[in-house]
């Protein structure tokens, strides 16, 4: 089974959005200077005997052209999305879109569910928790819900797999259900062996820790990024655990340096 990171590009966003609190006023420094950090977008590809799998597909190339609506824009500024659209990403890789047998959707925020429409109108499955299809339809079509959602981004004729908790996606590759940055999220854990040797599992976190000080420090993520901070907490004492029993490695959603040290095949 081999991995693929994708490079989606990324967005521009205050550093409070990732690390609550990083910057704050105080006596001493009453107006400190705002900070605002790049964040990069990565899909995965699995690629294994029984299948090729997508996970998640990144932001709308058209993020930054008007097809994310202002104030989203002007918050998460994915200014190169047009230069990393998915057939690019797929194609540096050595992958093209026909080539993805199965889609997983971490959950369906715009960076993450920008690219389904791909996949519109053909029998590629696509995997997405229930609790997140109802949240996501639920925040893009009415006033209750969470932001972060676009309904233009998933209301297509996919052909949709609903995950009601954890499965087994494949041999190797088990879906689990980490409610906390939103109620459906899905992460992974993808057990690996070599040629006679074990090479590390690995264990998809993604926005469960939106940057390494999350998980590995307990730092907490803003207020405006999560739907239940005790469910986000649970989770991540899940994750941990399967971390000490595989010494697998944690792959973060959006952490710049992480991204930048890790190979593209993993």
């Amino acid at each position: 089974m081999e991995l693929y990171l994708i490079d989606r590009g990324g967005f521009y966003a205050d550093i409070n959005f990732a690390l609550n609190a990083e910057i704050v006023a105080t006596e001493s420094e009453p107006s400190p200077e705002p900070r605002r950090e790049y964040f990069p977008v990565w899909n995965l590809v699995i690629d294994g005997p029984e299948a090729t799998v997508l996970w998640d597909t990144g932001s709308h190339p058209d993020a930054g052209d008007g097809y994310w609506d202002e104030e989203l824009f002007d918050a998460f500024a994915h200014t190169d999305a047009d230069e990393h659209d998915l057939e690019t990403a797929l194609d540096e890789v050595g992958f093209a879109v026909e080539d993805i047998d199965t889609v997983v959707q971490s959950h369906l925020h715009v960076d993450h569910a920008g690219g389904l429409h791909n996949f519109a109108g053909t029998d590629v499955p696509v995997y997405v928790h229930r609790r997140e299809l109802e949240h996501a339809y639920l925040s893009a079509k009415t006033d209750e819900g969470g932001g972060g959602y676009l309904a233009s981004d998933f209301d297509h004729d996919l052909n949709w797999r609903v995950v009601h908790g954890d499965r087994q996606l494949l041999p190797g590759v088990e879906l689990l259900h980490l409610p906390g940055h939103t109620p459906g999220f899905l992460g992974a854990h993808i057990e690996r062996d070599g040629d006679g040797e074990k090479e590390n599992d690995v264990l998809i976190a993604g926005d469960t820790a939106f940057v390494a000080e999350n998980y590995e420090e307990g730092r907490e993520m803003g207020t405006s990024i999560f739907h239940s901070l005790r469910a986000l907490h649970e989770s991540r004492r899940r994750l941990r655990d399967i971390e000490r029993r595989t010494d697998a490695t944690v792959l973060y959603g959006h952490d710049p340096e992480q991204f930048d040290d890790l190979p593209r095949k993993l």
